[in-house]
């Protein structure tokens, strides 16, 4: 991408749509995508990328360059088509910044042309700050048009980037305390949307979103009906007994009237082990699960992690009588102390013991931290002989034990060995 189209005169929404047109650019036929097409792309409203269009075909004031040239094309029968648009050549010698085309349509516009600017800074070397991006994202309409913009929104910005993966921040380890920025190609987790800043209603041809909804009201002169027939207290009922509501049959439901469920790549890897109990849920209840594992991993677990985690869980549970409860109750939840690598009392990463919870139940009194082993706990009163017991952790079954262990205490092997 030039660095005029950066720190110039165009807008961000100019920004994204050039990045995307220069991508499908290098087609041998050019870029032939329509309107609604690259609205549909970058997340933003096909007036919005009819503007940037216009704005890009346009030669530019200070130095009457277009980048974007568009031909137009007629089949042979007289039906018109998309036309076919092309970015300009740039020149060896003129600067510039690589930017990934994914980024344009996991970004806003505002967030493109910051990673647009810190990559060409980290490219030549240049300590940026707050100053200097606040020129690079000034102000191009309204009463502020020209004016920097303020620190405070440029770090919003830049924690945006750095929360969605796509640059890296070491604080004040650069020149004279500086930030240094790392900027990556891919990001770095994965991120199930980002905030376009580009409302939420429809596009309404270049118009302005309604933002007061004025509801229909009678006239003042009419009372309200059957006002006028109530002149004492009514009779408070009161239901003394148990209500039981019915529930209605197929054709009075209300449909699900929200929007499509579409879960990220990321979620499906985790949830393939069950993958047959996830099929008979509820859109409400997915979306659920879905936000909870998207929160685990932003925390930092691995996928991997989560995955094997619900496969011992579901190989480990004889009986599943809801599945959405024993998903959100009982699968995904984690077991162990505050540590995001405590997986239920060891290290996820080398599978070593950890000492945090090892203190807890020090302190709670259940087992020394060193020496030989305590007592064992006393256990609920029954009969002698009549429930067989586990070898390890002492807890009473109702079936016979061949190995004297219970599911939990079973090791992966032996689970699927058993169920074969």
């Amino acid at each position: 991408m030039p660095l005029r189209v950066v720190v110039g005169f165009y807008s961000d929404a100019a920004v994204s749509v050039y990045t995307k047109i220069a991508a499908l650019e290098r087609r041998e036929t050019g870029c032939e995508a329509g309107v609604t097409y690259l609205a549909a792309l970058l997340g933003i409203s096909q007036s919005t990328v009819e503007r940037a269009l216009t704005q890009l075909m346009r030669p530019a004031p200070d130095d009457d360059i277009a980048e974007v040239t568009s031909y137009r094309r007629t089949l042979p029968g007289g039906t018109g088509t998309t036309a076919v648009r092309r970015v300009r050549v740039v020149g060896r010698a003129e600067h510039g910044a690589w930017v990934p085309t994914r980024a344009a349509e996991a970004l806003s516009p505002r967030q493109l042309r910051a990673y647009a600017a810190l990559s060409y800074a980290t490219a030549t070397g240049h300590h940026i700050t707050l100053a200097d991006l606040g020129r690079v994202l000034r102000h191009r309409s309204g009463k502020k048009a020209g004016e920097p913009l303020d620190p405070r929104s440029i770090r919003r910005i830049l924690r945006a980037l750095e929360a969605l993966g796509w640059i890296s921040v070491d604080r004040r380890a650069g020149y004279r305390g500086r930030h240094l920025y790392t900027v990556h190609d891919e990001p770095v987790q994965a991120a199930l949307t980002a905030d376009l800043d580009d409302g939420s209603g429809a596009d309404l041809g270049d118009g302005s979103l309604a933002s007061k909804e004025h509801h229909l009201t009678d006239s003042p002169d009419d009372p309200p009906p059957d006002a006028s027939a109530i002149r004492r207290r009514r009779e408070q009922v009161v239901a003394r007994g148990a209500v039981e509501n019915p529930s209605l049959p197929p054709a009075f439901r209300r449909p699900y009237a929200g929007p499509q469920l579409a879960l990220a790549p990321r979620i499906w890897r985790v949830l393939e082990p069950v993958k047959a109990l996830v099929s008979g849920l509820s859109p409400y209840v997915v979306r659920r699960l879905a936000r909870e594992i998207g929160r685990q991993l932003d925390e930092g677990q691995e996928p991997e992690r989560l995955r094997a985690r619900l496969e011992f869980r579901v190989l480990s549970t004889q009986d599943i009588r809801d599945p959405g409860r024993w998903l959100l109750g009982a699968a995904v939840v984690r077991h162990g102390c505050g540590l995001v690598d405590c997986e239920s009392g060891r290290i996820w990463r080398t599978g070593a013991a950890c000492e945090v919870c090892a203190d807890l139940r020090a302190a709670d009194g259940h087992r020394p931290p060193s020496g030989p082993p305590g007592p064992r706990r006393p256990t609920y009163p029954r009969p002698p002989g009549r429930w067989p017991e586990c070898q390890s952790c002492g807890a009473p079954s109702r079936q016979p034990l061949p190995d004297r262990l219970c599911r939990p205490c079973r090791p992966p092997a032996d689970l699927l060995r058993s169920l074969r």
